[in-house]
């Protein structure tokens, strides 16, 4: 006699669409789930286009790769990525001025002093040392240099993390082989309507074009923009929060690569919005996101291509978006993954960050039938407080700017959320940078925008005060020395690549 199935169990899950989104959900549920007698299937169509052109990364991916067991030599040759330290940002304080935002730390605590409260003091009583001296990460952008860190921790080089600037649809057609090796069945086509639950409301099936039913017990949707079952199907409400992210279109463009190919991506402020550079090995990857409100296509158009490196690849591709959330990305049993449940604009490289969270929180929490309910609560208060944060970290370098055109006025003086002027006024008045448990963006990349875009410090800790101020100038020049040094010993990015590949094809 056979034992009887628990009907509280998930036997098959359905994602809905591909692309980067359905792809690395598709892996990281096979490999997460393999052994528990699921079925997972991914429904997709080569008759519905995908947006695919977000190639930057942050630091997060890579363990992301290493806990789905791919390894990253291979990636980086199947998707012609390039390293990534950090994001320069170009011209938004003042015309002219640049930063970079690493992935890494400014300088080291000294006696228990967090090193910015140091450099603040300091620079308040005449230290003209840029903050960017203390970052080994900055230099070695700067300088086109990479190497992998070491573990070492008294070295510069344990003091940073690293990111990919990768093609997303190779990426995405990477994840694709390897879910399907895992047993992800692939389903090509068009969805035409849905089927509910009378009593819960639930997703029961997803009618194909076709006529086919595809049945499923938990519903993944990776349908882009649409949402096809998040928004039009059950139609959860979306908080809009394009009052304090006004960019609502983007051209995006690849060209020719002629400039040196740094481990950094770039932003550049222009007159209504920004222009981004990706080097990829074999491209480089290049948009104008703005507000259709303060400019026009014919002009944004004209903006980015004039702004090229070298002779584009295609022609430009327009996009639409709006800035927000839905208020539940986890909704009965349909949980919006990537573009579905919500956009924040790709300025600070997050939209890949917010699928690998609400994939690896998914996981985290996997739910039966009989938990669903409690496990979709948690799942949408830990995803809304981190949109939150990323919201308020984006607002940022739009309302620091110093800038003189009218997108950017108004940008300067909008009302900001509750919650970042919070965050400012206590790192002006205090020196405190907003510092998480969890999250994305820790206290260096708080500094990193602060005090790129000039606001800085009124007041610090002040234990700082109390510090012999000859061994400290002995102290920070030695460490402005080590990072010197160690960027002079590190080598070219792409000479790193090259040789890295070459071992990896001649091990294999």
């Amino acid at each position: 006699m056979e034992p009887i199935a628990d009907p509280s169990l998930i036997r098959r899950i359905v994602i809905l669409g591909g692309g980067t989104a359905g792809w690395m959900t598709a892996a990281a549920l096979s490999h997460r789930l393999a052994g528990r007698g699921m079925d997972i299937v991914l429904i997709e169509s080569d008759a519905i286009g995908i947006v695919g052109v977000g190639e930057a990364t942050l630091p997060h991916i890579r363990f992301f790769n290493t806990a789905m067991g791919i390894d990253e030599q291979t990636l980086i040759d199947r998707t012609k990525a390039t390293f990534k330290l950090g994001i320069q940002f170009v011209d938004w304080g003042r015309a002219g001025e640049a930063y970079i935002h690493p992935f890494g730390a400014y300088g080291e605590p000294i006696d228990g002093i967090d090193f910015h409260h140091i450099w603040a003091m300091r620079r308040a009583a005449g230290d003209p040392t840029p903050l960017d001296d203390y970052s080994y990460p900055v230099r070695a952008a700067e300088a086109c240099r990479f190497q992998s860190p070491i573990a070492n921790p008294a070295s510069p080089l344990s003091t940073f993390s690293y990111a990919f600037q990768f093609d997303a649809s190779l990426y995405a057609a990477f994840l694709k082989e390897v879910s399907c090796a895992r047993g992800v069945v692939r389903t090509e086509g068009k969805v035409v309507s849905h089927s509910q639950d009378s009593d819960t409301g639930d997703i029961t099936a997803l009618t194909l074009e076709d006529g086919r039913r595809i049945e499923g017990d938990l519903f993944i949707d990776c349908s882009g923009f649409r949402g096809h079952l998040i928004a039009q199907a059950l139609e959860t409400p979306f908080d809009d929060w394009s009052h304090w992210l006004p960019c609502d279109s983007a051209f995006a463009v690849p060209c020719e690569t002629t400039a040196p190919v740094g481990p950094y991506t770039r932003a550049t402020a222009r007159q209504a919005g920004w222009q981004w550079r990706i080097p990829l090995q074999h491209r480089t990857g290049n948009g104008h996101v703005f507000s259709s409100a303060h400019i026009s296509d014919e002009a944004a158009v004209g903006v980015l291509m004039s702004n090229l490196e070298g002779p584009a690849l295609a022609e430009p591709r327009r996009l639409s978006f709006r800035t927000g959330r839905r208020r539940q990305l986890w909704n009965r049993n349909v949980v919006a993954v990537g573009l579905s449940g919500g956009f924040l604009e790709p300025l600070e490289s997050t939209s890949i960050y917010l699928i690998q969270l609400g994939i690896t929180t998914l996981l985290d929490l996997f739910p039966d039938k009989a938990a669903m309910a409690d496990d979709a609560r948690e799942y949408n208060a830990v995803m809304a407080l981190e949109f939150e944060r990323i919201r308020d970290f984006l607002v940022l370098h739009y309302v620091a700017n110093q800038r003189d055109e009218p997108f950017w006025r108004e940008m300067r003086s909008m009302t900001w959320p509750d919650s970042l002027s919070a965050k400012v006024e206590a790192f002006v008045t205090r020196g405190l940078l907003p510092d998480y448990d969890i999250g994305v963006f820790h206290p260096p990349s708080w500094l990193a925008v602060l005090a790129g875009q000039n606001i800085l410090p009124q007041g610090w800790d002040p234990r700082a005060e109390r510090l012999d101020a000859a061994t400290l100038s002995a102290r920070l020049a030695r460490l402005r020395k080590d990072i010197h040094n160690a960027v002079a010993q590190t080598p070219d990015h792409m000479t790193f690549i090259r040789d890295n590949a070459l071992r990896h094809h001649e091990a294999h």
